[in-house]
């Protein structure tokens, strides 16, 4: 496996943002078949005041052992502010697109992955993706900026009162939340070139209600964007992979039945990719 480390910079960027870059090995002796793989690009949640390791290398690990690259994108966070974040994504797929050859990435087949506030941040690239302002600040044309796909794991969409989780908001937006918070409630941004998306929760998350993935699922429903959903009955918020990889030291972090979930996130991969 080859691992790299490469700063991320946009205006407004933090100097600790960057990519951790998690790419395999491909033999020159022909002795495999698969020459190019895809990538998981994994953004980790924090609330948009830290990026979790338990949601960002163990997550890349998994997936290396399924075949795919990796990349962990450390975003900036609070004091830096949207849109800032979302343009070190689309910084983050131009840059594996421009190394696809020299990494071996099929760059058709590009996902990005989050959770929690991490999630919104994935979910945000998939619903801005196309606009203007990313293509224009990022120079690049739109199609170099395109995922295939977007995985949320427990994600923060609404800023409505009722299931908000506050907090984030108010982290990614810092002074113009009463004024933004709406562009940045995403199931009213859904339109129909954000891509299939893979989504999971649990009813008893309490920090980040279940109807943040239920909305989101129900905008995609209205654009015909194909979507699966898993919600599972029991399990706190910030599983990460729910299993004993990720436990935490007061024990807490564990959830056998949604430890499932990466199960099927590899099967929706599988079809999504054909």
């Amino acid at each position: 496996m080859i691992y790299e480390e490469i700063p991320i910079r946009e205006e407004g960027s933090a100097e600790y943002a960057r990519l951790q870059v998690y790419i395999q090995d491909t033999p020159y002796d022909g002795s495999l078949k698969v020459k190019r793989r895809p990538l998981i690009l994994i953004c980790p949640g924090g609330a948009y005041m830290r990026t979790s390791y338990r949601e960002g290398e163990p997550t890349a690990l998994h997936f290396l052992s399924k075949g795919y690259h990796a990349c962990v994108l450390r975003y900036s966070v609070a004091p830096v502010h949207f849109p800032t974040q979302v343009l070190e994504v689309g910084r983050s797929v131009k840059l594996i697109r421009d190394h696809a050859a020299e990494w071996n990435v099929d760059a058709d087949r590009i996902v990005v992955q989050g959770s929690s506030a991490g999630g919104h941040l994935a979910a945000s690239y998939g619903v801005f993706w196309d606009q203007d302002f990313l293509a224009s600040r990022l120079r690049a044309e739109t199609e170099e900026l395109r995922p295939r796909g977007i995985m949320l794991s427990y994600p923060v969409i609404t800023a409505d009162p009722k299931y908000a989780h506050t907090e984030s908001f108010e982290m990614l937006l810092g002074d113009e939340y009463e004024s933004s918070s709406e562009k940045v409630s995403l199931e009213k941004q859904v339109t129909k070139s954000t891509p299939p998306c893979f989504l999971w929760h649990t009813m008893e998350d309490e920090t980040v209600p279940v109807e943040n993935s239920l909305l989101f699922t129900m905008a995609l429903r209205r654009e015909n964007i194909p979507a699966e959903l898993h919600i599972f009955p029991e399990g706190a918020h910030g599983l990460s992979l729910a299993s004993p990889v990720v436990e935490r030291e007061n024990g807490e972090g564990v959830q056998a039945e949604c430890a499932r979930w990466i199960d099927l996130a590899d099967a929706w991969l599988e079809r999504l990719f054909g």
